[in-house]
């Protein structure tokens, strides 16, 4: 006998007829392909879920879970978020009764769709990780109990395809800015995140701590264990690199995505480290040498040319730290200088047709997205805009481009300021920043930034495709 759910007074007619086990799909999670339980003596939908956090503000709180689609299937997680709408008691067909968050999405049977609310809970065990309560189906459905799959059925085979990752939505995300600064960079990256509807938080790096297990490895802050974040975007300042890069091997042991890997910034950071991973993959730079001994000065100066020659800190940045000595001899003197305080700096060719100018290139995800040119001022010969130089939008060349998009590919950065010199012979790398400022180059050519890197991490954190198991059938 088919149960009718319509109600005494409702004057619309079903257009769907169910049985007991059907296929369905949630788009709003990203479940393409759902087998379910349809229980018209439960209230309420339910749905497997576990993982499960509340985040975002009071006022409009967020609920992030993953969802296990395919029973027996422990390899294949959705990471999903919605609103959360409610927190209801609920009892069990075994009689217990537990508190579950509770949130609206939408259901698709066979080209109709319609919101219903799902409760969240843990299933595990259960044959079906998902069950349709009678709720979700008045006015909309009729069901056969002895009947199954009078809808069209679907296929767990779409986890297996890139048809996954094109048809996720873009949820909400929690993600978390490693930062010690509250500049332009930071504010921004959390304005253009809260705009898009993320929740994005700001965390000191340096008073994050680690617990390192084999099992169960964690990030703490301020006493408490850090949530599972979606996403990570290092602003890790110069003088905390060891430290910094530490917590992002953190985040990345424990799966969470990081713009920037701690071994690309490590590499980009050390100057000497730098030149060596742009000479490995042939990308052009100026000149450089680096030396040890003090009775190698003059032949580590031959090794770049004559002066004038640039001297340069391993830990110099945003200029400081950079000498241009115009003679031999004053380079022999600033070479002693940096020895007798027992800094490490390498020697390097100056190149004197940039004339105080540069490319600043910015590449995020394998594409320059915006390029300025700085120019010194008062004939300082770094264009640093934070010594005052000038910035302005240039239009790059082919070759100006591919050589930043290769500097940014060649430390595995998807973020990236990467510096070029024009020379006579073509574009020279001058470094690679794996933090760069966005504040000079959105205001310069009027682009949002930012917003590209959102796109990125938005594209980067939707469900890749799971592998097919050689053995069984996944459904």
């Amino acid at each position: 006998m088919a149960h009718d759910l319509t109600g005494p007074e409702t004057q619309t007619h079903p257009s769907l007829r169910l049985g007991w086990e059907e296929w369905l799909a949630l788009p709003d999670l990203g479940l393409p392909a759902l087998k379910v339980k349809v229980d018209t003596g439960a209230r309420t939908s339910a749905l497997h879920a576990t993982n499960i956090e509340i985040f975002g503000r009071a006022e409009k709180p967020q609920v992030r879970f993953t969802v296990q689609p395919i029973p027996g299937r422990e390899d294949l997680e959705i990471a999903c978020s919605a609103d959360l709408i409610d927190r209801r008691e609920v009892t069990s067909s075994n009689g217990e009764t537990e508190m579950r968050n509770v949130i609206s999405t939408t259901v698709l049977i066979d080209g109709e769709s319609w919101p219903i609310e799902v409760t969240l809970t843990d299933r595990r065990g259960m044959q079906s990780h998902m069950l349709l309560g009678r709720q979700a189906l008045v006015d909309r459905a009729t069901v056969e109990p002895g009947e199954r799959f009078c809808q069209p059925e679907l296929d767990y085979d779409v986890y297996h395809s890139a048809t996954v990752r094109k048809s996720a939505p873009n949820r909400v995300l929690r993600i978390a800015v490693l930062s010690r600064e509250d500049n332009y960079s930071t504010r921004r990256l959390v304005e253009a995140g809260e705009a898009r509807g993320h929740t994005v938080e700001v965390i000191d790096t340096v008073r994050c701590y680690m617990a390192i297990n084999a099992m169960a490895p964690e990030v703490h802050y301020d006493g408490k264990r850090l949530p599972r974040y979606d996403a990570i975007i290092p602003r890790i300042g110069a003088s905390i690199t060891p430290y910094g890069t530490a917590v992002i091997r953190q985040f990345e042991t424990i799966g969470t995505f990081c713009v920037n890997g701690s071994a690309g910034i490590t590499a980009s950071r050390d100057k000497l480290h730098a030149h060596q991973v742009l000479a490995r993959n042939r990308i052009g730079m100026p000149a450089t040498a680096f030396a040890s001994s003090p009775k190698d000065t003059g032949n580590l100066i031959g090794l770049v040319g004559s002066a004038p020659l640039i001297v340069k800190l391993l830990e110099s940045t945003q200029g400081r730290g950079v000498v241009l000595a115009e003679t031999r001899k004053a380079a022999d003197s600033v070479i002693s200088a940096f020895r007798g305080l027992k800094a490490n700096f390498l020697v390097q060719h100056f190149v004197k047709e940039a004339a105080g100018e540069d490319i600043r290139c910015m590449v995020i995800a394998g594409k320059v997205v915006a390029a300025i040119k700085r120019t010194s001022e008062g004939g300082d010969f770094r264009s640093n805009l934070h010594l005052g130089g000038k910035a302005t939008p240039v239009k790059i060349t082919k070759e100006e481009r591919e050589t930043a998009v290769r500097a940014a590919r060649a430390f595995g950065l998807n973020m990236a300021g990467v510096d070029l010199l024009r020379s006579d012979n073509g574009p020279k790398v001058l470094e690679v920043n794996s933090s760069p400022g966005f504040e000079g180059i959105e205001t310069a050519t009027k682009r949002d930034i930012v917003g590209k890197l959102y796109d990125e991490i938005e594209a980067r954190v939707r469900p890749a495709p799971v592998p097919r198991r050689r053995t069984g059938k996944s459904a």
